[in-house]
């Protein structure tokens, strides 16, 4: 029982999570802030708005060794979700460990052995959804194919790698696309680990046993329980058949749930708590496909960061079940069940059709670089949306059932969720350089930092293991971006596809007709401008769920709008540069970090220094109404949030908001 927690600081993590374990939480969860996640030190450039608000910052050994302050790590069970830069904060963990066992007099050796947790570590993924990759793929699966090795060996009871369905679902994959998605992804690390020829062959079963899975479990709880068996009977053919593991138990598919985000609504939030218990029923009503650890969202998250209070509610929601319930004293509940056995089988005959197509393409990797998942995840997003416009797919209290009394939760939104510090992220870049200066001001440690990275980068241009020179880099107090960079001057730097290159449409019913009035709209004002609209979708700063950003930018090239769209992870000096180069007529910003407040006023300001203050700039996200309103007080023409659904709606508020700026004057909606 977990909940998904870390922010601001070490020292702060670390006090919620000794609070939660007192609890009754029986592992840890650990997020990590998106700098940390992607290389970069607290004082980096594109670290501007991010440190400390999706995670924890951990920046070198000294702070590893403070977020786990009084949490023996020999006896803990820890999940760090950790993807590009995993293999860092493992050797970080490993250090902090021996550290502990030194000063308890405890053989180092030992305790590392018995170290327990999992490493996210799925590149995949990041290149299809969350968007914290750093490298290509072909070094990435180096990285994660030297740590499976390492910890088969040397941390056996470490789960590597955490291959993550989750995402996918959030980036809009059907169930087939989930499955078939994230055993593409695992075939393509355990034929790396198995080529790659650091694990002899009669120790492959090992390899197999400490591969672990990250699931989605959606509200649609019948499909998704359904899912789940599935996942248990590709899996077992798959490890059999493919890689030849003989023993059931090492065939075991092992996972643990986060439940869905992407169906939490911003409108009537209390909504919320009925959805996240059905998807917890998803994972543990079926005893032959039940999840082994279960984490829950809070009710409040698409309204900000969750408090202590809305993750207690979350583990007590887990507690009841486990605790109040009978559920967990039957054998399974749907042995024998025709409707579910039938479905079942509708849905591993469509995930075996995807691996193979996959696999035809020359697998995940492959498929990554063509951008065909991406691309396909995208279609399969928009389709959804569509239904949800149409009123096919119901969201309570979003498209039906939308009156509603006042809700006292949510009476004062300024309280009813979490708020980090400004000072967080000053504190934390003073911090990181005192911590440089400091270890540099020493002659011994200074010339051990620099031999530690020098090794790094050489072991790098071969095929010898990198965890070794990476817990050196971390004994040697090396900083996250520095290890980071080492890596990137050998590896280099990657954007993947971005998924939106073309056009899905709508067809039919009300939802097609708003969209025709909108292109209409949309056509009309060109021919009144004499130019084509132009909409620049950007996405500043280091958060890379581009869902949004995407569907955004699919729809206005259905409305008729060009989009400009480069993907995740840019400054806002080059987004102003590309919206003045291509002579925009609205820039759309897209942040769900919370960097909103730091990041959106330096596009205006830089956009103004540009001589394009004239330039209309709207803001999506999740962003409570007091940031939205000083948003708008600085110059923001428009602020959208989840609650914000009707894409076609949006579309014709870009119309308006151009038709202002160029014009002085807005027009009624045509379907007004």
């Amino acid at each position: 029982m977990r909940t998904y927690a870390g922010h601001s600081s070490a020292a702060a993590s670390n006090a919620l999570y000794r609070r939660n374990l007192a609890k009754g939480q029986t592992g840890l969860s650990v997020a990590f802030d998106l700098p940390t996640q992607t290389g970069y030190d607290p004082d980096h450039v594109l670290a501007r708005g991010e440190v400390g608000k999706v995670g924890v910052p951990i920046s070198h050994i000294g702070d590893m060794r403070a977020l786990f302050d009084q949490i023996p790590l020999g006896q803990m069970n820890t999940s760090m979700t950790i993807n590009a830069t995993a293999m860092w904060l493992l050797a970080m963990y490993q250090v902090a460990a021996e550290d502990q066992a030194v000063a308890a007099g405890e053989d180092p050796a030992t305790v590392v052995k018995s170290l327990g947790g999992t490493t996210q570590n799925d590149i995949i993924k990041e290149y299809l959804s969350r968007g914290t990759y750093v490298f290509a793929p072909a070094p990435s699966l180096r990285l994660i194919t030297d740590m499976v090795s390492y910890t088969v060996a040397e941390i056996p009871k470490w789960n590597p790698i955490n291959i993550c369905s989750y995402h996918l679902q959030e980036a809009g994959a059907t169930p087939v696309q989930e499955i078939a998605y994230a055993m593409s992804t695992a075939i393509a690390v355990l034929d790396a680990v198995r080529d790659a020829g650091q694990v002899p062959e009669e120790r492959f079963g090992e390899v197999v046993a400490r591969i672990s899975f990250f699931v989605n479990a959606g509200v649609r709880f019948v499909e998704e329980m359904c899912k789940m068996r599935a996942f248990v009977e590709l899996w077992d053919e798959l490890t059999r058949e493919r890689y030849g593991v003989t023993d059931a138990k090492q065939r075991r598919f092992r996972y643990g749930v986060q439940v869905n985000s992407l169906g939490l609504t911003e409108a009537q939030p209390e909504n919320n708590v009925q959805r996240i218990v059905l998807e917890m029923l998803a994972v543990t009503l079926s005893k032959d496909a039940r999840a082994r650890a279960v984490q829950l969202p809070a009710w409040n998250e698409a309204l900000g960061l969750p408090r202590p209070w809305d993750q207690q509610w979350s583990l007590r929601m887990q507690q009841v079940l486990a605790f109040e319930s009978d559920l967990l004293e039957y054998e399974d509940l749907f042995a024998g069940s025709t409707v579910v056995e039938a479905k079942v089988a509708e849905l591993i005959a469509g995930a075996k059709a995807e691996i193979a197509r996959v696999q035809d393409m020359g697998g995940a990797v492959a498929a990554v670089e063509s951008g065909y998942m991406k691309s396909a995840l995208v279609a399969s997003h928009a389709l959804r949306r569509q239904r949800i416009e149409a009123g096919e797919d119901i969201i309570v209290g979003v498209n039906k059932f939308e009156t509603t009394e006042p809700n006292p939760l949510t009476a004062d939104l300024d309280t009813a969720i979490q708020t980090v510090d400004a000072g967080v992220e000053t504190a934390a870049a003073a911090a990181v350089r005192e911590w440089r200066e400091k270890r540099d001001a020493d002659p011994a440690k200074r010339d051990r930092a620099a031999a530690a990275l020098a090794r790094l980068r050489e072991v790098a241009v071969t095929d010898e293991n990198l965890m070794e020179a990476s817990l050196e880099c971390a004994r040697a107090e090396v900083t996250t971006g520095e290890w980071a960079q080492a890596l990137r001057e050998v590896f280099g730097e990657f954007r993947a596809p971005t998924g939106v290159t073309g056009s899905v449409g709508l067809t039919g019913g009300a939802a097609g007709a708003e969209l025709s009035a909108v292109r209409e709209r949309v056509a009309g004002l060109g021919d009144e401008l004499g130019e084509k609209l132009r909409v620049l979708v950007g996405k500043p700063g280091l958060d890379g769920h581009s869902n949004g950003a995407e569907q955004i930018a699919v729809r206005a090239r259905d409305a008729g709008f060009e989009v400009i769209y480069q993907g995740i992870r840019l400054t806002p000096e080059q987004i102003v540069a590309a919206a003045v180069s291509e002579d925009v007529h609205l820039v759309g910003i897209s942040i769900l970090s919370g960097s909103h407040m730091e990041l959106v006023p330096e596009v205006l300001e830089r956009l103004r220094d540009a001589g394009a203050g004239d330039i209309p700039v709207i803001v999506g996200g999740i962003i409570p109404e007091s940031d939205a309103a000083r948003l708008k007080a600085l110059g923001v023409a428009e602020v959208f949030t989840p609650k914000d659904f009707g894409l076609n709606d949006i579309m014709g508020r870009f119309v308006d908001v151009i038709r202002d700026a160029r014009l002085g004057q807005t027009a009624e909606p045509v379907n007004a």
